[in-house]
């Protein structure tokens, strides 16, 4: 059966190392140590991405720059991990990919260091483009190696529980940002990156086993906008992460000249979006099993309505914080949605399509901070938070456009598909 399939896809030698690998794969012992070492990585990648939110008017004036332009820190790192994201593939072609990601996470040291200590925004701007390498060298190579760590049934568990720590990171980021930072000083926040690290290189260094690397799949990730429904859904990506960042990225700011919140306040306003963003991760796990094209369309449309709301009643605490809890229960949550959306629209080459949009909301997340920040410094929070708002209608207009058009199969159009499922399971471990 397996000859048939090898034989029947072209793949030749190439599908015989597919099911050594493979196999080789069902008969090792789960390596569930570097999973939880990998998730630590991750929470610690996405806090140190997003910990700047609440801290840029420290980070500013002690460096002598703008508000705006601190926040340009988020772009920096999303622009380099799209460029990592993107290439690393082939740039670390024929290296054990244990040693890759031992180097990742060096550099994630090295970067927190760097971050920390900077005597002028220069070095703070390198220190962040450093964090940038290493979020998309190892979201590019997280589910290659999840694949490689465990047998094939346990590895949807290990990827929810890598996007888990992403999702705790990204609560937690912005209010333990600022609550470190009313205390050690911003320095200090971003210092506390450095055990962790360490903490992390340690472990994946005594639980990584050995993964030499492997042919690197044939053809660019772009391959996978031939495919119907994925232009739109990659625009529709674009766009939400553009719009969201625009706004998320300047929310401390907006809530100390606009609500004039004290920075107790401030901590615990963003920690009640973080809750929220929690519980709207659990929610829409439910909802996505019968409602997916309908949340894609109208997540992106209430963070808009939230966001016109907040130029209109931004000086009241009570009502801004109602509202804060609103994006951050949503705002949490769509990524999630996105990433379900991917799974079913490429379900035979989601590896490819999961590659472009680590880029594409990366690119997203690097354009909404950088145009933000222009629109801040130049016209005030109402303007950032209104155009953030125009952004997030149109994704919820491209999103449209991904509604499954559902095709009556024949006979024959049933084998051909068991048939191609039978080859994505062979040449599943290639990657």
């Amino acid at each position: 059966m397996t000859d048939d399939i090898r034989i029947a896809s072209g793949e030749g030698h190439a599908g015989h190392d597919s099911v050594a690998s493979e196999t080789d794969v069902a008969s090792r012992k789960p390596e569930w140590a570097a999973v939880f070492a990998l998730t630590l990585c991750v929470a610690t990648l996405i806090a140190s991405e997003f910990m700047p939110i609440s801290l840029l008017t420290p980070i500013a004036t002690d460096l002598h720059m703008t508000e705006g332009r601190a926040g340009q820190a988020i772009a920096v790192s999303g622009i380099f991990a799209v460029l990592t994201s993107l290439g690393i593939s082939s740039a670390t072609r024929g290296i054990d990919r244990r040693r890759v990601l031992l180097a990742l996470t060096l550099v994630m040291l090295v970067s927190g260091l760097m971050v920390a200590l900077a005597p002028n925004a220069a070095v703070f701007m390198a220190g962040r483009a450093l964090v940038g390498v290493v979020i998309g060298g190892f979201w590019s190579m997280s589910a290659a190696t999840v694949m490689r760590l465990l047998p094939e049934q346990d590895v949807s568990r290990a990827m929810g529980l890598l996007n888990g720590g992403n999702a705790l990171a990204t609560t937690v980021a912005a209010p333990l940002g600022s609550f470190l930072g009313q205390y050690v000083g911003w320095r200090g926040a971003f210092f506390a990156v450095v055990p962790l690290a360490a903490l992390t290189l340690g472990w994946l260094f005594v639980s990584l086993p050995s993964m030499p690397s492997e042919r690197v799949a044939d053809g660019s990730v772009f391959r996978v906008l031939r495919r119907a429904q994925v232009p739109a859904g990659m625009l529709a990506v674009t766009l939400l992460f553009l719009g969201q960042f625009a706004l998320f990225t300047y929310l401390r700011p907006f809530l100390e000249t606009v609500t004039r919140v004290d920075v107790s306040t401030l901590s615990l306003l963003l920690l009640l979006m973080g809750i929220a963003g929690l519980v709207g991760t659990w929610l829409i796990g439910v909802l996505l099993r019968t409602q997916l094209h309908s949340l894609l369309v109208t997540m992106p449309l209430g963070m808009a309505a939230i966001a016109i709301a907040l130029t209109m009643v931004g000086g009241s605490v009570v009502p801004v914080g109602v509202l804060l809890v609103g994006w951050g229960l949503i705002g949490t949550a769509a990524p999630v949605a996105w990433w379900t959306w991917l799974s079913r629209a490429l379900p035979d080459d989601a590896e490819a399509g999961g590659g472009l949009m680590v880029a594409v909301i990366q690119l997203a997340i690097a354009g909404g901070a950088t145009a933000g920040g222009v629109v801040f410094d130049r016209a005030g929070a109402s303007a950032t938070f209104l155009i953030s708002a125009g952004i997030l209608v149109l994704a919820g207009i491209a999103a449209f456009a991904t509604r499954p058009v559902r095709v009556r199969r024949t006979g024959r159009d049933r084998i051909s598909t068991n048939t191609h499922e039978s080859l994505t399971l062979v040449t599943r471990s290639t990657t």
